[in-house]
């Protein structure tokens, strides 16, 4: 997985500690957490920084000329200069905050879509694709005359690159959409040849990053995409907050998403002016403790290090896999030879929805159905299975605990 084999730089356990959730028990027995791929735990200074601003410094911000609102502003926008930071943007000006990546990704085809592309071009995604990187292109289909082009996944799991080169090759590709990291297969994909074929045919290239920036370093100068997703809840911070990233002059040419406060430079009952972006595409007030919280979220996973966590995070998939291979009955779905922390499975006899009960009376929480990924179930020839995801506080006991588990929910089905 092309990553140097170190250890976080801590004990698993003082580690854990960060995270005040990860001490409690369920039904008795202590708390394995493997669904972090849907939310992960958020550790002690995410809360903190939360509580904090909410006891000590709290107020609307961006407007206000009081000391409160000036102190709140300032940490707010301290989270931009984070982000930047942590995608390595070319400017703070090119990240703009939104609810979620699902808003970010509804963004770019509300605003590119339809107010720089025109109808008779195409959007390419994949069959890997979360719901919302499907729906908000079916819904631009609909409505602007945009054509919606899938790229096959082979059966390992990995994105069929000649059905994609296949697909941008008449040249009226616009826009490809496609996921940095399957939430279901684990799978990352080659975003930087993606980026590049894109570009060789006049197309531009957004990456859902919501599983991908949480697990490896994403360098968006370096990739070359025009626009990158992803989502605050996933990076160990708080839900309510996600992040879009631009080139500037994508930005520019693009109207905005919403209209209200906050996104105008001027305002006549004739006619209104936009603020600069990034703010032109932030309007009303945003989820202003939800930032603070995400930029204390930046700073615990930048202490660790994005080598330590995608070390550990590569030792527990392989550990796993071997694991859950001495599973009688157990498929894991894919087999991609980049692939990260997350593991879907079905068990023979047995439903998702049941193995997931099963596992949840010894403590065990994972994820079960079609993980808002229905066209990939369907790829596959099924209708759900259960995921386990791992976070950077997941332990190999954890791992061997639910492959044990597994062995006693296969016995009481067969």
């Amino acid at each position: 997985m092309n990553v140097i084999a170190r250890p976080v730089p801590r004990d698993i356990a003082s580690l854990r500690s960060d995270f005040p959730i990860l001490s409690q028990t369920v039904r008795g027995k202590p708390l394995v957490f493997l669904d972090s791929a849907a939310s992960a735990m958020k550790p002690r200074v995410v809360i903190d920084a939360m509580v904090g601003a909410m006891e000590t410094q709290y107020a609307n911000i961006h407007r206000g000329a009081h000391w409160m609102s000036e102190r709140t502003t300032e940490a707010f926008e301290a989270t931009r200069d984070s982000v930047a930071r942590l995608m390595n943007a070319g400017s703070r000006d090119e990240i703009i905050f939104t609810r979620n990546s699902t808003e970010a990704m509804n963004l770019v085809a509300h605003s590119y879509g339809r107010g720089v592309m025109k109808p008779g071009q195409a959007v390419v995604i994949s069959e890997m694709e979360h719901h919302s990187n499907i729906i908000p292109w079916q819904l631009l289909r609909d409505d602007h005359g945009i054509e919606l082009r899938v790229a096959r996944v082979t059966d390992s799991g990995e994105l069929d690159m000649e059905s994609l080169a296949g697909l941008l090759s008449d040249g009226r590709v616009g826009l490809v959409a496609i996921t940095h990291m399957s939430n279901v297969l684990g799978t990352y994909t080659p975003a930087e040849r993606i980026v590049a074929l894109a570009h060789e045919h006049g197309a531009k290239v957004l990456l859902d990053g919501s599983q991908a920036i949480v697990h490896r370093k994403i360098d968006v100068q370096a990739l070359d995409v025009d626009f990158y997703a992803w989502t605050g809840h996933k990076l160990y911070g708080p839900t309510g907050i996600g992040v879009l990233y631009g080139k500037p002059e994508l930005l520019e040419a693009m109207p905005p998403f919403m209209g209200g406060g906050d996104m105008i430079s001027s305002v006549t009952f004739e006619r209104s002016t936009w603020a600069r972006v990034p703010h032109k595409f932030e309007a009303g007030t945003p989820a202003i403790l939800e930032g603070i919280g995400l930029n204390a979220a930046i700073g615990y996973v930048e202490a660790i290090g994005y080598q330590s966590i995608a070390a550990h995070e590569a030792a527990l998939t392989e550990h796993a896999l071997a694991k859950l291979a001495t599973v009688e009955g157990l498929t894991v779905l894919g087999r991609a030879q980049d692939r990260g922390g997350v593991i879907s499975f079905t068990l023979e006899g047995a439903h998702s929805h049941d193995v997931a009960t099963l596992l949840d009376r010894s403590g065990i929480a994972v994820r079960a159905g079609h993980h808002c990924a229905e066209p990939l179930m369907h790829r596959f020839g099924l209708d759900s299975t259960a995921r386990a995801s791992f976070g950077l506080y997941t332990t190999t006991d954890e791992i061997d605990f639910l492959a044990e588990s597994l062995g006693r929910v296969r016995a009481f089905f067969a």
